[in-house]
Protein backbone atom coordinates (compact mmCIF):
# COMPACT_ATOMS: atom_id res chain seq x y z
CA UNK A 1 0.00 0.00 0.00
CA UNK A 2 2.92 2.38 0.75
CA UNK A 3 4.23 1.96 -2.74
CA UNK A 4 0.91 2.37 -4.55
CA UNK A 5 0.98 6.17 -4.86
CA UNK A 6 4.60 6.45 -6.09
CA UNK A 7 3.93 3.61 -8.55
CA UNK A 8 0.83 5.36 -9.90
CA UNK A 9 2.73 8.64 -10.28
CA UNK A 10 5.55 6.89 -12.10
CA UNK A 11 3.16 5.12 -14.47
CA UNK A 12 1.21 8.33 -15.08
CA UNK A 13 4.34 10.14 -16.24
CA UNK A 14 5.14 7.52 -18.88
CA UNK A 15 2.18 8.27 -21.14
CA UNK A 16 2.20 9.83 -24.59
CA UNK A 17 0.80 13.34 -25.12
CA UNK A 18 -2.80 13.29 -26.26
CA UNK A 19 -4.10 15.62 -28.96
CA UNK A 20 -7.26 17.50 -28.11
CA UNK A 21 -9.60 16.76 -31.02
CA UNK A 22 -12.11 19.55 -30.27
CA UNK A 23 -9.53 22.34 -30.49
CA UNK A 24 -9.70 24.29 -33.74
CA UNK A 25 -6.67 25.47 -35.69
CA UNK A 26 -7.65 29.06 -34.79
CA UNK A 27 -7.61 28.21 -31.07
CA UNK A 28 -4.19 26.59 -31.46
CA UNK A 29 -2.86 29.74 -33.21
CA UNK A 30 -4.33 32.00 -30.51
CA UNK A 31 -2.69 29.89 -27.81
CA UNK A 32 0.69 30.27 -29.55
CA UNK A 33 0.55 34.11 -29.65
CA UNK A 34 2.54 35.87 -26.92
CA UNK A 35 0.42 37.33 -24.15
CA UNK A 36 0.62 41.05 -23.44
CA UNK A 37 0.29 42.00 -19.79
CA UNK A 38 -2.68 44.15 -18.87
CA UNK A 39 -1.83 47.80 -18.22
CA UNK A 40 -1.25 48.69 -14.57
CA UNK A 41 -1.32 52.38 -13.64
CA UNK A 42 1.44 53.83 -11.47
CA UNK A 43 0.19 54.49 -7.94
CA UNK A 44 1.16 57.72 -6.17
CA UNK A 45 0.83 58.69 -2.52
CA UNK A 46 1.59 55.17 -1.30
CA UNK A 47 3.58 56.34 1.74
CA UNK A 48 0.69 58.35 3.15
CA UNK A 49 -0.27 62.01 3.47
CA UNK A 50 2.90 63.01 5.37
CA UNK A 51 5.34 62.33 2.52
CA UNK A 52 5.56 63.39 -1.12
CA UNK A 53 3.33 61.47 -3.53
CA UNK A 54 6.52 60.10 -5.12
CA UNK A 55 9.22 60.14 -2.47
CA UNK A 56 12.16 59.09 -4.63
CA UNK A 57 13.97 60.16 -7.75
CA UNK A 58 15.89 58.16 -10.30
CA UNK A 59 18.04 58.51 -13.36
CA UNK A 60 18.30 56.23 -16.40
CA UNK A 61 21.71 54.52 -16.54
CA UNK A 62 23.66 51.53 -17.85
CA UNK A 63 22.06 51.75 -21.26
CA UNK A 64 23.89 50.88 -24.47
CA UNK A 65 25.17 54.02 -26.19
CA UNK A 66 22.38 55.82 -28.01
CA UNK A 67 19.55 53.77 -26.47
CA UNK A 68 16.78 54.86 -24.12
CA UNK A 69 15.14 53.14 -21.18
CA UNK A 70 11.87 51.58 -22.30
CA UNK A 71 8.77 52.62 -20.36
CA UNK A 72 6.07 49.92 -20.25
CA UNK A 73 2.38 49.92 -19.40
CA UNK A 74 2.86 47.26 -16.71
CA UNK A 75 5.70 45.82 -14.63
CA UNK A 76 6.40 42.93 -17.03
CA UNK A 77 8.58 42.36 -20.09
CA UNK A 78 5.34 41.61 -21.94
CA UNK A 79 3.84 45.01 -21.08
CA UNK A 80 3.37 47.20 -24.12
CA UNK A 81 5.97 49.92 -24.77
CA UNK A 82 4.43 53.32 -24.05
CA UNK A 83 7.48 55.58 -24.01
CA UNK A 84 11.20 55.92 -23.38
CA UNK A 85 13.53 57.80 -21.06
CA UNK A 86 16.99 58.78 -22.40
CA UNK A 87 20.25 58.01 -20.60
CA UNK A 88 20.79 60.52 -17.77
CA UNK A 89 17.17 61.71 -17.67
CA UNK A 90 15.67 62.16 -14.22
CA UNK A 91 12.23 61.07 -13.09
CA UNK A 92 10.13 60.54 -9.99
CA UNK A 93 10.08 57.03 -8.49
CA UNK A 94 6.64 56.40 -7.04
CA UNK A 95 6.25 52.68 -6.45
CA UNK A 96 7.86 49.26 -7.00
CA UNK A 97 6.70 45.87 -8.16
CA UNK A 98 6.50 43.10 -5.55
CA UNK A 99 9.65 41.44 -6.94
CA UNK A 100 11.56 44.80 -6.94
CA UNK A 101 12.47 44.36 -10.64
CA UNK A 102 10.25 47.23 -11.84
CA UNK A 103 9.77 50.82 -10.74
CA UNK A 104 6.63 52.86 -11.32
CA UNK A 105 7.77 56.29 -12.48
CA UNK A 106 6.37 59.69 -13.40
CA UNK A 107 8.45 61.61 -15.92
CA UNK A 108 8.46 64.83 -17.89
CA UNK A 109 9.39 64.72 -21.59
CA UNK A 110 12.30 67.12 -21.02
CA UNK A 111 14.06 64.63 -18.66
CA UNK A 112 13.89 66.75 -15.51
CA UNK A 113 12.07 66.52 -12.20
CA UNK A 114 9.34 68.91 -13.29
CA UNK A 115 7.29 70.47 -10.52
CA UNK A 116 4.28 70.53 -12.87
CA UNK A 117 4.04 66.71 -12.57
CA UNK A 118 2.44 67.30 -9.16
CA UNK A 119 4.08 64.43 -7.26
CA UNK A 120 6.63 66.27 -5.08
CA UNK A 121 3.94 67.28 -2.58
CA UNK A 122 1.89 64.97 -0.31
CA UNK A 123 -1.51 63.67 -1.39
CA UNK A 124 -4.51 63.15 0.87
CA UNK A 125 -4.96 59.58 -0.40
CA UNK A 126 -3.34 56.96 -2.61
CA UNK A 127 -4.46 56.93 -6.22
CA UNK A 128 -3.48 56.12 -9.79
CA UNK A 129 -1.39 58.84 -11.43
CA UNK A 130 -3.41 60.71 -14.06
CA UNK A 131 -1.07 63.40 -15.38
CA UNK A 132 -0.11 66.00 -16.57
CA UNK A 133 3.25 64.21 -17.01
CA UNK A 134 3.74 60.69 -18.36
CA UNK A 135 3.95 57.56 -16.22
CA UNK A 136 4.81 53.90 -16.60
CA UNK A 137 7.10 51.09 -15.52
CA UNK A 138 10.86 50.70 -16.05
CA UNK A 139 13.31 47.94 -15.17
CA UNK A 140 15.02 48.80 -11.89
CA UNK A 141 18.38 47.42 -13.13
CA UNK A 142 18.66 50.48 -15.39
CA UNK A 143 17.83 53.06 -12.72
CA UNK A 144 20.14 54.83 -10.33
CA UNK A 145 18.23 56.15 -7.32
CA UNK A 146 19.56 59.65 -6.87
CA UNK A 147 17.81 60.97 -3.76
CA UNK A 148 15.05 60.46 -1.26
CA UNK A 149 14.09 64.13 -1.20
CA UNK A 150 13.14 65.09 -4.76
CA UNK A 151 13.03 68.85 -4.16
CA UNK A 152 16.74 68.92 -3.24
CA UNK A 153 17.88 67.55 -6.61
CA UNK A 154 19.82 69.68 -9.06
CA UNK A 155 18.14 69.66 -12.46
CA UNK A 156 19.91 68.20 -15.53
CA UNK A 157 23.29 67.74 -13.85
CA UNK A 158 25.18 64.82 -15.44
CA UNK A 159 26.40 62.20 -13.02
CA UNK A 160 30.20 62.15 -13.10
CA UNK A 161 30.31 58.34 -12.93
CA UNK A 162 27.78 57.63 -15.66
CA UNK A 163 29.99 58.29 -18.74
CA UNK A 164 32.71 56.03 -17.31
CA UNK A 165 30.15 53.26 -16.66
CA UNK A 166 28.68 53.63 -20.13
CA UNK A 167 32.11 53.46 -21.77
CA UNK A 168 33.02 50.39 -19.71
CA UNK A 169 29.78 48.69 -20.75
CA UNK A 170 28.60 48.46 -17.12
Amino acid sequence: MRFALPLLLLLGSCGEPVAVPNMSAEANEAAAEPMVAEARPVRVGELGPSLPACSGAGMARRLPRGESLTVRSSPFDSGSEIGAVPQGARFFVCTRSHDQKWLGIVYAEEGTLAERCGVAEPLARRRDYEGPCRSGWVQSAFVKLVAGETEALPQNQPDAQEPANAAAGA
